[in-house]
C-alpha cells in the first residue's frame, strides 16, 4: 500500500474526528463543575485527539500519557526537554527517518528575543535536538516574517544560531511554494495558499512565543499557524472563526508554546521590555486547543475569552475544558 502523505491522512480521519470530539466535549459540560484552583488528575482521557499522530506500526498506549504539560522554572531548553518528555517523548512524535517542518513565530527583524515578540531561540534548538535523537531525517525550521527579510529576522531573533548549532536547517519561505489548498472542514475559510512543504511534510511542531495582540488578543498556537499561508489580511476577517478554520487544515502533531518570557502588551512587535513578563514556563501538548487554552490562563484570561478557541472546540478539533484535561505540572529545581 503506498505510504499516505500526512495532508492525505489528516483528508481521511477528518469525517470521523468531529463526532467523537464533539460528544467528549459535551460530556465535559455535564460533568460535575470542579475546584477550579487545583488541577484536576482524571483516570480516563477526556480527549485530546492526535489527528496528526505518526503513521507508525505500534503506537504507544496514549491513555498513560498526560493530555498537557506544563513546566516551570528552568533554563529554556530543560523547560522544552522535561515538558515532551513527560507527554511520552519526541519518539511518540516524531518516527525513524521522519522529516520534520518547526514553525516558531520569527515575524519580525526589529528586536533580538529578549522583547518576547519571537520565540525563544534555546526552546527551538532544544526541539531541533529532540528531533535528531528521536531519529528524523531532515529537521528544518521556517515562518513568514512580515517586518524586514527572512535572513534579518532569523538573525536578530536568535533562532539561526541555534538550530545551526543543533543541525537543523533554516528554510527561507518561496512565494511559489504556496499553493492554494481547499479546506474542506471549514466554516468560513474555504481556500488558502498553505505553504506546500508544511502540508506534505511527516511530522509539524508548532512553537508558538506567548504574546498579546492588538486584534487576536493573544497569540498562541492557532494564530501562529497564520506564518504558513500566503495570504494574511483575509483571515483577519472573521478572525477567530476562520483561525480555527485554517487549523483544521495544518493540525499540528505538536505544539509547545514558548512562555519563558511573555509580551503582555503591545503585541504583535512590542520594543518595550516593560510590556515583557519572566514566567520561566512552557507548555506542551498533542492538542493545539488544549494548549491555547491553558496559555490563555497565563494572561488571566479564560479559554472562552478567545474567538478562535471557540470556534476551535465547536469544530472538534480539541478540548478546551481544562478541568476535564490530564494536566502534569513540573517545578524544576534550580
Amino acid at each position: 500500500m503506498p505510504k499516505l502523505s500526512r495532508r492525505e491522512f489528516l483528508k481521511t480521519i477528518s469525517m470521523t474526528t468531529g463526532t467523537i470530539v464533539f460528544n467528549q466535549v459535551i460530556s465535559a459540560c455535564a460533568a460535575k463543575p470542579q475546584n477550579t484552583n487545583s488541577v484536576q488528575k482524571i483516570t480516563e482521557p477526556a480527549g485530546p485527539l492526535e489527528p496528526g499522530k505518526p503513521l507508525t506500526t505500534e503506537q504507544p498506549d496514549q491513555t498513560k500519557f498526560p493530555d498537557l504539560v506544563v513546566t516551570r522554572q528552568g533554563t529554556p531548553e530543560d523547560l522544552t526537554r522535561r515538558a515532551v518528555e513527560a507527554l511520552g517523548g519526541m519518539k511518540r512524535f516524531v518516527p525513524q527517518g521522519a522529516k520534520v517542518i518547526v514553525k516558531p513565530n520569527i515575524c519580525v527583524a526589529y528586536h533580538t528575543y529578549e522583547y518576547a515578540a519571537t520565540t525563544n531561540p534555546w526552546v527551538v534548538g532544544a526541539l531541533v535536538k529532540m528531533c535528531y535523537e528521536a531519529g528524523a531525517s531532515k529537521v528544518q525550521v521556517m515562518d513568514y516574517p512580515f517586518g524586514g527579510t527572512p535572513q534579518e529576522a532569523y538573525s536578530r531573533s536568535g533562532i539561526a544560531e541555534q538550530v545551526a548549532l543543533a543541525g537543523g536547517e533554516m528554510v527561507t519561505m518561496s512565494r511559489l511554494k504556496f499553493i492554494s489548498t481547499d479546506i474542506n472542514a471549514g466554516q468560513d475559510l474555504r481556500e488558502a495558499r498553505i505553504y506546500k512543504d508544511a502540508l506534505n511534510t511527516d511530522v509539524l511542531i508548532n512553537v508558538p512565543i506567548a504574546k498579546h495582540h492588538s486584534l487576536a488578543r493573544l497569540t498562541l498556537g492557532m494564530k501562529n499557524l497564520m506564518g504558513l499561508i500566503r495570504d494574511r489580511s483575509a483571515i483577519h476577517q472573521n478572525l477567530g472563526q476562520r483561525l480555527a478554520d485554517l487549523t483544521s487544515a495544518l493540525r499540528p502533531d505538536l505544539t509547545v508554546i514558548d512562555a519563558v518570557r511573555m509580551l503582555m502588551a503591545n503585541g504583535p512587535t512590542g520594543g518595550d521590555l516593560g510590556d515583557v513578563k519572566d514566567m520561566k514556563t512552557v507548555i506542551a501538548s498533542a492538542d493545539i486547543v488544549a494548549a491555547d487554552s491553558y496559555a490563555a490562563t497565563l494572561f488571566g484570561l479564560q479559554p472562552d475569552d478567545l474567538g478562535y478557541i471557540r470556534a476551535a472546540t465547536t469544530m472538534g478539533l480539541g478540548v478546551s475544558d481544562l478541568k476535564n484535561l490530564r494536566i502534569e505540572e513540573i517545578v524544576i529545581d534550580a
